[in-house]
């Protein structure tokens, strides 16, 4: 008998060793390259953190204005219709909803009191100047990898902004995520702190792209998938994750679910642009990403990110391969009306004028279906939060609008129209439900509450 105990009890911390020692090699996003790292001041190559080299003279505030835009701190802590870096932008978790705070100067609302020390903390390791730990919705398990030179150009920038009297929202979340105690468990699993170090086995283009793509724009936030304690599982890293309510999608090199089929010149034009013919543009969280950060990076460093995203390697997801041929000019053909009449109906009234019969927009590239991702993905997810959300975005061409149906249309003609769109231009047809957009447009909701302007 006790033999027995003992074996299983030798199997159990077996198992549990085996088990950390995947979360731990899961936490770490540049695992995947292999090869050797050097610490910073080790590295002589090139510079690959910071400004670029046009910036590298300009006065600190300068300077951090890019790298505020590179790390992508705008879109998450500004709410919709709040003024800019605020806070009170919604993260809706399968747990209830965190607020993101505001990071203006405000001396009582925002960081105006924050020393150099406190803000580093506070990207580092998640912890407020009050000693509170903040919730990983804000990704300082990522910007653990930002240098602490970067970090405080962007507070000298965040402190040029005009103060906001902003009082935070308070969490509504379920036990037992509301103890905000078991984060310091959650650090000691996924937050290792420790800044970025070059790999000596990869160019420095490479390690410029992994710098900017990991320790500034946190891609794999949205990207990467998550395990059961929520912490990024890079042994699926950017194979795609449902996030707060929309789908991002799969960025690694496999073929038919992620972007190896998309050529160099289609992934910078949607980094830069947040489009790419033939492939689609940008909306919803992308959208933002694309408009408040990738958009402002100079050529170099998108090539970089494309260098770097060019190595990840390939994992297949559960989508299908993109369908890239344009539907029928007549609606009769193709998906015709008994397939799904009532959908068919909404996009001949609200959609075709634009996004056209064939899919191919007369109108802009921007509205062009066909090739598009989100309309070749069964869920539907991004097609329904499109249309309950509209689109707004920032081109080099001027803006593009679409309107926001999810007021003036029916959860039943939502989904009718999300089944039509994915069956007419993508690979598979989708089966929303009433329930599920009702689903969606709570979430959509949820992110549009008023924002706390004091």
């Amino acid at each position: 008998m006790k033999r027995a105990v003992g074996i299983l009890i030798a199997i159990i911390v077996v198992a549990g060793l085996g088990f950390a020692g995947w979360l731990v090699l899961g936490r770490n996003p540049l695992a995947f390259a292999g090869g050797s790292t050097v610490a910073l001041a080790d590295y002589h190559d090139a510079t690959v953190t910071g400004v670029p080299a046009e910036l590298a003279s300009a006065d600190l505030v300068k300077r951090g204005a890019y790298l505020t835009h590179a790390a992508d701190c705008q879109a998450c802590h500004t709410a919709p219709g709040g003024a800019p870096f605020a806070g009170g932008f919604a993260f809706n978790m399968p747990f209830g909803t965190i607020y993101s705070t505001n990071i203006t100067p405000d001396k009582q609302t925002g960081i105006g009191n924050y020393s150099d020390s406190q803000f580093l903390a506070a990207v580092h390791r998640g912890v407020r100047a009050d000693g509170e730990k903040l919730y990983p919705a804000m990704p300082y398990a990522s910007y653990a990898l930002m240098t602490d030179a970067d970090a405080l150009a962007i507070k000298a920038y965040l402190f040029t902004l005009a103060p906001v009297n902003a009082p935070a929202k308070p969490n509504q979340l379920s036990w037992p995520f509301n103890q905000r105690g078991l984060i310091a468990l959650w650090n000691v699993a996924f937050n290792p702190d420790r800044r970025f170090r070059p790999n000596t086995g990869q160019s420095p283009q490479w390690n410029r792209g992994a710098y900017l793509a990991e320790a500034m724009g946190h891609c794999g936030e949205c990207h990467t998938p998550r395990n059961l304690a929520y912490g990024l599982d890079n042994h699926g890293k950017f194979s795609g994750a449902l996030t707060a309510g929309w789908r991002a999608y799969n960025i690694t090199g496999d073929k038919n679910s992620g972007i190896g089929d998309w050529s160099d010149d289609d992934l910078y034009a949607y980094l830069s642009t947040g489009h790419a013919n033939g492939h689609g543009g940008a909306a919803g969280p992308m959208g933002e990403a694309a408009d408040d950060s990738l958009s402002y990076l100079v050529p170099d460093d998108t090539h970089a990110l494309v260098a770097y995203l060019r190595s990840i390697p390939a994992h297949a997801s559960d989508l299908p391969r993109t369908v890239t041929t344009a539907a029928p000019a007549s609606y009769k053909e193709g998906v015709v009306a008994d397939a799904n009449a009532r959908g068919e109906k909404i996009f001949a009234g609200a959609c075709a004028s634009c996004h056209d019969w064939t899919g191919v927009s007369p109108v802009t590239g921007f509205a062009t279906l066909t090739g598009v991702r989100a309309v070749n993905d069964p869920s539907a997810t991004n097609v329904a939060q499109t249309v309950i959300n509209g689109v707004s975005r920032k081109t080099a061409d001027g803006r593009i609008f679409m309107p926001a149906f999810g007021e003036g249309y029916s959860d039943d003609d939502i989904a009718a129209v999300a089944n039509y769109v994915t069956a007419r231009f993508g690979a598979k047809g989708a089966h929303l439900t009433a329930k599920d957009v009702a689903v969606l447009k709570e979430q959509a909701a949820q992110q549009s509450k008023e924002a706390p302007n004091g």
